[in-house]
């Protein structure tokens, strides 16, 4: 099975996502993991990176297909793969249906956590003060939100039009939003 776990940033999406790869085996593909370890690799691709996440700037989407492309043949060796922060785009979503057809697969679900953005606010302004993660601090993390609102909304037609995109409410408890996203699932 081959999820998408669509949300804005601080929704829940890589805490679900790493309950999902301990219940199923799945390997979650959270590319702001991915971004975060090119920045902590001190690379030429992770100063520019870090640049862009400082500035609350999304990252092109070639070097974010880029890094998943790398890693799809270990999803399919564990037998499915978590997509998390991936695709944020219609032009990403095309790219990995492409990616996915090349092999035979496809997205089954895109689970889609609906989430209030001032408590989204909220919840980041308190990680970033216990974490201190720099892309999480509330200022970048605005422009972050807003860009995730504008750029992403276009995905919603374009899952429903596929008929894989199941709403959860992801204000609720970790436990509650685990429920629904397992309903969503089992469909």
């Amino acid at each position: 099975m081959n999820l998408i776990l669509f949300g804005p940033p601080a929704a829940g999406k890589g805490t679900q996502a790493k309950r999902l790869v301990e219940q199923r085996g799945m390997v979650q593909l959270s590319t702001g993991d991915m971004l975060r370890a090119a920045i902590a690799s001190g690379s030429e691709l992770g100063q520019r990176v870090k640049a862009i996440m400082e500035r609350g700037d999304l990252v092109t989407d070639e070097v974010v297909i880029a890094l998943i492309e790398e890693r799809l043949p270990e999803t399919q060796a564990a037998g499915g793969a978590i997509f998390d922060g991936f695709p944020r785009t219609v032009p990403q979503a095309r790219a990995l249906d492409d990616m996915m057809a090349w092999s035979a697969n496809r997205i089954d679900v895109v689970v889609r956590l609906k989430v209030d953005d001032d408590s989204l606010l909220a919840r980041v302004a308190k990680r970033f003060e216990e974490q201190g993660r720099t892309d999480d601090n509330p200022d970048s993390f605005k422009v972050r939100l807003d860009a995730y609102n504008r750029n992403t909304a276009p995905l919603l037609p374009y899952y429903e039009g596929q008929g894989k995109l199941v709403e959860v409410d992801g204000m609720g408890s970790i436990d509650a939003v685990a429920q629904a996203i397992d309903a969503a699932l089992a469909r």
